[in-house]
């Protein structure tokens, strides 16, 4: 395809899903779905019009797949309900931890002894597909910053952590393969990979999320009265927190996330302190602007008002990104290998692991059933995979990991796609009869 047939195609398509953006709603599948049969129809699979290979782009695949993890990983952060509480962010945080060094250890198995890949290979597999993705699982996320459902706040949450988790083990794969240094019997990486770079990451963000915070008060307030323009402030908060990480080998996803949860938990907080102007708010308006879908003029923080303008890019890198996956399969690109590990992920692994990592605690059995099936892969493996390219994984290899990834990725996209409206329709509708009085 040319340039001018390429922007005919991608103007139209958007034009397309922009006019009947109330019908797709209604439909009983996602979105995502709709771009995956576009670009396979447009691909190899059907017409060939065009081909995208991962291999070979995987320097712009790696930035473009980053981007868009930055991007839905604020937006997931800003969602978090306030005020923080430990009790309730104890499950997503043993999702993140317990259920996915489960969810490694029984991929790196599966990998290893029935797929006849290196143990590295394999480590590095589990870590590829083992975190849920914050990017292709909107319909089951946290809608906006007032949202209190349970069910959305633990699959928010935990693919907002898990994304920067799963990196200990991305390294730990590589490290095994030669590609990176671990150090003797693993001593670099437990001290250098996982703790350092976690917490870290963590106290990156959260300082850098707090000070903003401030900022933007003291800015709004009496004797500055400032116009802020808050979408600037959310991508520049992405940009320095996330480059801070990288520079001093801390985690950058987990110093977004915990940036954008820092931010808007102590913007909350500051709405509570009186602020002597005339056109100020209340904390309680402000606080009922939040609960709700605001108008998007209406901006009291930073974090309000950087949110709409990045569910939109979230939006076009949600597109753009599955069209292209669409664009890279063939129809010989359906192994029994790779479908069977699909298999085994959604229905063993994710299971299993959630139950692991809940244990102990007082989720209800509808909460594991529900969870333990979300686990949406997508962007994030992406990423994980055009890195670990990046960084110098041999190419008969990376093939391999490839082709094992972007079908796990396109029948997730299928099968949770095709599910999530109507199990989360009828979760909901078995809750509200619950709580309704006898």
């Amino acid at each position: 395809m040319t340039n001018a047939q390429w922007f005919i195609f991608v103007g139209g398509l958007l034009l397309f899903m922009g006019v009947t953006f109330t019908v797709l709603k209604r439909l009983p599948v996602t979105s995502a779905i709709i771009y995956l049969a576009v670009g396979l129809i447009m691909g190899p699979t059907v017409l060939d019009l065009f081909h995208f290979n991962p291999l070979k782009e995987s320097a712009l695949l790696e930035v473009l797949t980053e981007v868009a993890v930055l991007i839905s990983l604020f937006s997931a952060g800003v969602k978090m309900p306030v005020p923080f509480g430990f009790a309730r962010w104890r499950a997503p945080v043993l999702l993140a931890t317990v259920s996915m060094a489960v969810s490694v250890g029984m991929i790196t198995l599966f990998a290893h002894y029935l797929l006849g890949l290196p143990l590295g290979a394999g480590i590095l597999l589990g870590a590829i597909l083992a975190p849920t993705d914050p990017v292709l699982a909107t319909d089951v996320q946290s809608r906006h910053p007032g949202d209190r459902d349970q069910l959305r706040f633990t699959l928010t949450s935990e693919a907002g952590m898990n994304d920067g988790t799963a990196f200990p083990f991305v390294m730990l794969g590589m490290g095994l393969l030669g590609l990176h240094e671990i150090g003797d019997f693993g001593l670099r990486w437990a001290v250098v990979d996982v703790l350092w770079a976690t917490l870290g990451g963590i106290a990156i963000g959260v300082a850098v999320g707090v000070a903003l915070a401030y900022l933007g008060w003291r800015l709004r307030g009496e004797h500055h009265r400032h116009e802020l323009l808050d979408d600037f402030l959310g991508l520049g908060l992405i940009g320095l927190v996330y480059g801070l990480s990288v520079q001093v080998h801390a985690w950058g996803f987990l110093a977004v996330f915990f940036a954008a949860v820092a931010l808007r938990q102590t913007e909350l907080k500051l709405a509570n302190t009186p602020k002597p102007s005339p056109d100020s708010r209340s904390a309680l308006e402000i606080r009922h602007i939040d609960s709700t879908n605001p108008d998007p003029d209406v901006s009291p923080t930073v974090s309000q008002g950087a949110l709409i303008f990045k569910e939109h890019l979230e939006r076009l890198s949600e597109l753009l990104l599955v069209l292209l996956l669409g664009g890279t399969l063939y129809p010989d690109s359906w192994s029994w290998q790779a479908v069977g590990l699909a298999l085994f992920l959604f229905m063993a692994v994710r299971p299993l692991s959630v139950f692991i990592g809940l244990l102990g605690t007082r989720t209800s059995w509808r909460m594991h059933g529900m969870t333990g099936w979300f686990g949406v892969r997508g962007i994030g493996s992406l990423y994980y995979l055009m890195y670990a390219i990046q960084h110098g994984l041999p190419e008969p290899m990376a093939l391999e990991l490839v082709h094992l990834t972007l079908i796990v990725v396109t029948l997730s996209i299928v099968m949770h796609g095709t599910s999530v409206k109507p199990l989360m329709s009828r979760f909901w509708r078995r809750n509200k009869r619950r709580s309704m009085p006898a």
